[in-house]
């Protein structure tokens, strides 16, 4: 096991998020507990308040790494989909997907629980982040700024409740009792996915 004086200041802290986000996965947000943190991280148990004041600190931070690594997903699906307005929206909506299937503790500790500092300028900063990312992908469809068109932003909000409705309903396995949707393959089923993603959102020609 190390211990902190193996670690740089940097290092150190990379490795407790990795730790928190261990711990998150297996014991949940409510659970959460900062000295198993630092048990599986191989510090002293005051490791992780010098680095993150305390157990809302640390999940502060990891949330905010949390949307870094979610507009991250949506890149990779983005980098492989036609250029087109309507198909960088439909990827980002399944790089959505993807995030919250491969980090549903994570993607759970982002978006519904109270654990973290919503206040926090580095968690705002992240969120604001993802949020801005998804304004600018419905307006390149709209034509318009949706910060001026109550239209173009009922769009953003559509689009965001579709993408975000479908990928809580997967890891929640509420996704099972279509069959279809179980018996396809993972191309068909992005397919799929995509069209209710774009249905959503009203495609506007200027």
């Amino acid at each position: 096991m190390a211990s902190k004086s193996n670690y740089h200041h940097g290092d150190l802290r990379r490795v407790l998020l990795a730790a928190a986000e261990e711990e998150l996965s297996e014991k949940g947000g409510e659970a959460f507990s900062l000295r198993r943190v630092a048990k599986r991280a191989g510090v002293s148990h005051g490791a992780p308040a010098h680095h993150f004041k305390d157990s809302r600190g640390l999940l502060t931070e990891l949330a905010a790494v949390g949307y870094q690594r979610f507009i991250e997903a949506q890149q990779r699906r983005q980098q492989d989909a036609a250029t087109d307005a309507e198909s960088q929206l439909a990827a980002s909506g399944l790089g959505y997907i993807d995030f919250a299937s491969a980090n549903p503790a994570l993607f759970r500790l982002m978006f519904s629980s109270e654990r973290p500092d919503k206040e926090s300028p580095v968690l705002s900063k992240s969120a604001d982040a993802a949020f801005e990312k998804l304004v600018n992908e419905v307006a390149r469809i709209s034509k318009t700024d949706p910060y001026c068109d109550q239209r173009a932003m009922t769009d953003v909000v559509a689009a965001w409740t579709i993408s975000h409705g479908l990928a809580d309903l997967l890891i929640a396995d509420r996704l099972s009792r279509f069959s279809f949707l179980a018996d396809m393959n993972a191309t068909d089923r992005d397919a799929i996915f995509s069209e209710l993603i774009l249905r959503a959102c009203t495609v506007r020609s200027s």
